[in-house]
């Protein structure tokens, strides 16, 4: 830790400390601003942890208040020990007393120990993990007679734990959000959970903020002593607080309104945890007269990507206006690479990085970031068979998850009956009511018999050591394993998966857990499935995943970082790539289904957060083809492709093997792009013609890209199919059914039914 710097003192003394003087403009206002509220907006990598750690350190250095009289909120408890070492460098020990910096479940802690009584808990209350919630909430399903099967614990924990996240206790449920458990049993389910959690003298995570919220609400005395014992309050990354935190800190605050919260609404991308950006948005209203203070200058990256990310984030219209800006020259622009399919975007990223590192670039200093976990596969895959150490952040490694790891056991056993520590982690998996004490009879008779665990475990069902359920239960599954050995002989190792997931019983399992992580889980189950049809044999499969495998247990040395865009955040790279930059993709089409334009503006948040990981060079990627569930899909360019302003952004198109696609070239007559309007998106997300036909055929429309377009599209040609000709009724599966007008080479003209009329590569039909 630093010795403490020489501070003026005293509340009128004008001089401004050391470490304030190191500030730019704003940064200073914001730590030298101590009366009133404060909202201090820190755009990505403009220093906003140097400020509030300032702003704390002046509150002490200049005895505005005592150490113990401030309230320092964080997120998490590694940010918490950052905050109080550099404090600490300011200050010294000073920082020692301050007992009120830390997380909000943290500090909520050290308050309910003090007043649990008046939440019928004792001082000494135990605070219960995820493990023991799902097994407390499993057994009240199980003796209030529901079918655990459909009305999981997970997803009770889930809506509990949602329920709470928004201040709501039993009582305050709505009929829409009582009918969502059980056909109207939530209310009753969540009082019974709420009585347990008393009788044992416990609370779980949510229950720290929201009894204490309760508290503040009921005991009027409670909440003055600690609106008088707090002078000033400080809350970072505010725009992720949720409904319940907010509540909370309104409440404390409301008697002195000496609160300075630090926060980024362009970079609040976790509402699927609760964080509801609004909160930021309202701070103004909720707190009149409070003093904005934007912090615009950046310290991480180049002008060309902190311009693209600002031109980007602007499409967002419940934001908070502000543009980001550097002092420093130079740079690349962000380059946009388009490709035509998964498989060579994994390529030419790998391409990008062994070019890199022959230029001395450091791998730590490389990341790629993806929207969805399933997409990291086909990057390790490429890496392992070049040679490029990577890693996986907030994550498995792909074949490491749990979902794969079980895939991958019933493959084994297929391949290989006398794998028992494979046959050992799916015996039961999913539940089929074989507990330990079966598998504990099926390792006896293995050893006394010799026979591998399989092979002795149906030798054991046809005795009578095991009661008939249980027999019955392993004779149906050896008798499954049977069957799949046969089909292995006949089916592709793709085919056999599919169906081994679906008669085993997994994929109803993952169907009928609720919980958030399950579409993830399906997920990557669906990129194993797709990664299996590039091998011919399960064998030869199962051979690829073990050398992966030895490859990620062993080599420390440096490594390319692989991980999610949400996981990102805070982070910072030389050089950042960014795939799947497809509709469907990223945006992602669960998130526009399941929440419309706020998560569509969610999503255009997510991918400036990403862009502005970058410090030195920014790489974005789209795919004019993704297999999904087994089926090749034309992929149409992510419409933040078409918001990032053309001026900070340069355009390149590879075929496979690194083809240029404007190698061939078509006369105007042939250009199907020629008639296209090249209006742009307005703001408020709606789009104009050129728009809609780029939507339709998956390429840029933009008046400097016409001709790169019509050239890709010359440069995909093939052998024409002999079975399709003038006249045909066909099948498009975007477009529908339609009538094929005009010929040539691979490539038809079709008039749609529904869709007007077409032109599309033969391939993409099939004949009505």
């Amino acid at each position: 830790m630093n010795d403490p710097v020489s501070l003026p003192s005293g509340p009128g003394s004008n001089a401004v400390p050391p470490y304030a003087a190191r500030l730019n403009e704003p940064q200073r206002e914001a730590v030298l601003t101590t009366e009133g509220p404060v909202l201090m907006l820190a755009g990505a990598g403009t220093g906003k942890t140097a400020a509030l750690t300032a702003r704390l350190a002046h509150l002490v250095a200049m005895r505005l208040a005592w150490p113990s009289e401030i309230l320092c909120v964080t997120f998490t408890n590694k940010a918490a020990r950052e905050m109080r070492e550099r404090v600490g460098g300011h200050i010294g020990e000073a920082v020692e007393g301050m007992p009120w910096l830390g997380t909000f479940h943290s500090i909520c802690a050290k308050m309910l120990r003090r007043h649990a009584e008046l939440v019928g808990l004792e001082s000494n209350y135990t605070i219960i993990d995820t493990d023991d919630q799902l097994r407390l909430l499993k057994a009240l399903i199980i003796q209030n007679e529901l079918d655990e099967k459909r009305w999981p614990a997970r997803q009770l924990a889930a809506l509990i734990d949602r329920w709470k996240n928004r201040g709501l206790n039993p009582g305050d449920l709505d009929a829409t959000e009582n009918e969502s458990f059980a056909d109207g049993r939530g209310r009753h389910f969540y009082t019974l959970y709420q009585d347990r959690l008393k009788a044992l003298n416990a609370c779980d995570f949510g229950d720290l903020m929201l009894h204490m919220l309760n508290i503040f609400r009921s005991e009027r005395d409670v909440l003055a002593q600690y609106q008088n014992r707090f002078s000033y309050i400080l809350v970072d990354e505010y725009q992720d607080t949720n409904q319940v935190q907010y509540l909370w800190l309104r409440l404390l605050a409301q008697e002195r309104k000496n609160i300075c919260v630090v926060g980024d609404d362009d970079q609040s991308i976790y509402s699927w945890r609760g964080a509801e950006v609004a909160n930021i948005l309202r701070f103004e209203k909720d707190f009149p007269g409070a003093k904005v203070i934007k912090l615009e200058q950046n310290y991480r990256s180049t002008p060309h990507i902190l311009a693209a990310a600002s031109g980007l984030i602007r499409a967002n219209t419940q934001r908070h206006d502000k543009t980001l800006w550097t002092a420093t020259n130079g740079g690349g622009k962000v380059r946009m690479i388009g490709v035509w399919d998964g498989p060579e975007e994994a390529r030419r990223i790998g391409e990008e990085i062994e070019r890199l590192e022959g230029e001395g670039a450091d791998l730590d200093e490389i990341a790629i970031l993806v929207r969805a976990q399933y997409q990291t596969r086909e990057f390790e895959d490429r890496f392992i068979q070049i040679g490029v150490n990577y890693r996986i952040i907030g994550g498995f490694r792909f074949y490491e998850r749990a979902e794969i790891r079980d895939a991958l056991a019933y493959l084994r056993v297929i391949a290989q009956p006398q794998d028992d520590l494979a046959f050992e982690r799916i015996y039961n998996q999913p539940k089929r009511g074989l507990g330990t004490k079966t598998l504990e009879k099926m390792h006896q008779h293995a050893r006394r018999t010799g026979l591998p665990l399989a092979a002795a475990s149906l030798q054991l069902a046809d005795s009578d050591e095991l009661p008939k359920r249980a027999s019955g239960t392993i004779a149906a599954l050896m008798g499954q394993f049977l069957k799949w050995r046969e089909e292995s002989e006949k089916v592709t190792p793709s085919e056999l998966l599919r169906t081994v997931l679906e008669e085993s019983g997994y994929d109803a399992m993952l169907e009928n857990d609720r919980t958030a992580e399950a579409k993830g889980r399906q997920e990557n189950l669906s990129e194993l499935a797709r990664a299996m049809e590039e091998y011919e044999t399960l064998g030869s499969f199962l051979e690829h995943v073990a050398l992966v495998m030895d490859n990620d247990a062993r080599d420390d040395g440096e490594k390319v970082t692989i991980m999610t865009m949400h996981a990102a955040k805070g982070l910072e790279f030389d050089n950042v790539f960014l795939p799947g930059w497809e509709e469907g993709v990223f945006p992602s089409q669960r998130a526009l289904d399941e929440g419309g334009l706020a998560s569509l503006e969610e999503e255009r948040r997510l991918a400036y957060v990403a862009i502005t990981r970058a410090k030195r060079h920014c790489t974005v990627l789209h795919a004019a083809n993704r297999r999904i569930y087994g089926q090749w899909t034309s992929s149409i360019p992510s419409r933040f492709i078409e918001e990032l302003p053309e001026e900070n952004i340069e355009q390149e198109t590879t075929l496979t093997g690194g083809k240029s696609l404007w190698q061939a070239n078509w006369s105007e007559q042939d250009d199907p792009f020629a008639h296209v309007s090249t209006a742009r998106p307005d703001r408020s997300g709606a789009r104009g013609p050129g728009w809609q036909r780029a939507l339709s055929t998956g390429y840029e429309t933009r008046p400097a890209r016409i001709k790169e377009n019509r050239r890709s599209a010359a440069s995909f040609a093939a052998k024409p199919r002999t079975d399709i000709a003038i006249g045909a009724r066909v099948f498009h599966d975007k477009f529908g059914y339609g009538t094929v007008t005009d010929q040539e080479g691979n490539k038809l003209e079709i008039e749609f039914e529904k869709a007007g009329t077409k032109r599309v590569i033969d391939s993409f039909v099939t004949v009505a």
